[in-house]
């Protein structure tokens, strides 16, 4: 792994870089910023989706703390290498902000208003492979303190859909299914961003806790 570069923001940005409850630096508003708003743009070095795993190996690391960061299913941003103050936005179980691909880019969006002096937070929502177990929760554990918080920073396991008793009704025509097409799984260990507004895209990538 190559050294960390620091590259500030060259927009201003609302919030401040200081010690957090949840895990190392966090960012704080320092204004009041509007639900919605486009805070900052998360940096990192492009690189491909195998140099991130030459990179980094999950299994051999004591503690989860690289900053990896899906931008489409070739491209990983790697923010352990060229970074800017949006590394520092810790995870939260209740997030107040999102990630969101916009014009070839990850933003930082405000998910409601947040007020002077709170902390900057978003789900990181890790991509879970096949092979995670009860040790992974372990490596991915979250002290983010919500009261809805999961214990991981892993996105939460997907539920098999409840089965609907079928109903036999006269003179009803039947209906195909829509298929929604799933995100392709991105390396190992990735984060995955929500849905987005109009004109945005969702990412799908791996973040890792700072520090």
């Amino acid at each position: 792994m190559t050294s960390s570069t620091f590259t500030p923001s060259s927009k201003p940005i609302p919030f401040e870089l200081r010690p957090s409850s949840i895990q190392g630096t966090g960012a704080f508003a320092t204004r009041r910023i509007r639900k919605g708003e486009r805070i900052i743009e998360y940096v990192g070095e492009r690189i491909t989706q195998a140099e991130a795993d030459r990179r980094y190996d999950d299994e051999a690391m004591g503690r989860h703390h690289t900053f990896l960061f899906n931008l489409d299913p070739k491209t990983v941003l790697d923010a352990g290498t060229l970074h800017n103050e949006a590394r520092y936005i810790n995870h939260s179980c209740a997030p107040n902000c999102e990630a969101l691909i916009d014009k070839g880019g990850i933003y930082i969006f405000a998910l409601r208003a947040l007020e002077v002096g709170e902390e900057l937070v978003y789900d990181y929502a890790y991509e879970r492979t096949e092979e995670m177990g009860p040790d992974s929760e372990s490596l991915y554990v979250c002290r983010c303190g919500a009261a809805t918080c999961r214990g991981t920073i892993l996105a939460p396991e997907k539920k098999a859909p409840a089965r609907k008793k079928a109903t036999k009704k006269a003179g009803a025509k039947k209906k195909s299914a829509s298929k929604s097409r799933s995100a392709k799984n991105p390396v190992k260990g990735t984060k995955r961003a929500t849905k987005p507004v109009k004109g945005k895209k969702s990412t799908g990538g791996r973040k890792r806790l700072a520090g």
